[in-house]
């Protein structure tokens, strides 16, 4: 059973306080439940940390690999691994949000390293199991940090303007990660997610896949829910039984 934990946090830029600015007091609460679930899932004692997050390709991110902030007005370097020895690859906005995330909890377990993979906004059932079969043979005892946004159509102010079925289909995803419910996460339509602009859908999908092959029970928390910005955060921790 490699699959020990895992936290599932959004991705938005705004959740580093020097994004924000002024504004980085709107966003406290949601960045309190993200610190505590990560701190969850690493006092679980696991010997792999591994960041899940949708970039331009499936697979893994080789270290060294760097995101930055600048494209969002601030210029910061986010390394996957603290200390590495260069910039390497690029990180994609969710994983450079997890990495950031994780950078809070530094320094890591012992025994502990991370490692990263990302997987396409379209990815299908067949992607999705291969990747979740690879997370599960990160390791002995792997902790999972998922980044995903929920829809961004919560009203005329969001990105996707309004949509009706916006509320829900996050009402659905939310109960889905509270309840550790693999089947909902697993049914979530790609078309549909996509219309919704979600940016979570495959993570989610993958981290269900990687529970369900792991075996056993797994129980829920919903740390967090909220749309500040007409975008869904969720926030939760998940153990085994």
């Amino acid at each position: 059973m490699p699959l020990v934990a895992a936290a599932v946090c959004p991705h938005p830029p705004l959740l580093v306080p020097e994004v924000a600015g002024a504004a980085a007091s709107e966003l406290d609460d949601l960045r309190s439940a993200c610190d505590l679930a990560v701190g969850r899932l690493l006092a679980t004692g696991p010997d792999v940390v591994v960041l899940l997050g949708v970039g331009p390709v499936t697979g893994p991110v080789r270290p060294p690999a760097t995101g930055s902030l600048q494209p969002w007005g601030v210029d910061l370097d986010v390394p996957l691994v603290p200390g590495q020895p260069d910039r390497g690859a690029v990180l994609p906005l969710s994983l450079t949000i997890g990495a950031w995330l994780l950078s809070r909890h530094v320094p890591l377990p012992a025994a502990s390293k991370q490692q990263a993979v990302q997987v396409t906004a379209d990815a299908g059932p067949v992607e999705v199991a291969a990747l979740a079969a690879e997370i599960a043979a990160a390791g002995d005892r792997v902790a999972l940090l998922v980044l995903g946004d929920g829809s961004a159509c919560r009203g005329q102010q969001a990105p996707g303007y309004d949509d009706q079925r916006a509320l829900p289909y996050d009402e659905g995803v939310a109960t889905a990660l509270a309840e550790a419910d693999l089947d909902a996460l697993r049914d979530l339509d790609p078309g549909v997610s996509a219309q919704l602009k979600v940016a979570g859908r495959a993570a989610w999908q993958v981290l269900a896949d990687a529970a369900g092959a792991s075996g056993g029970g797994w129980r829920g928390e919903l740390l967090h829910e909220s749309a500040p910005y007409g975008v869904a955060y969720f926030v939760a921790s998940w153990e085994r039984m």
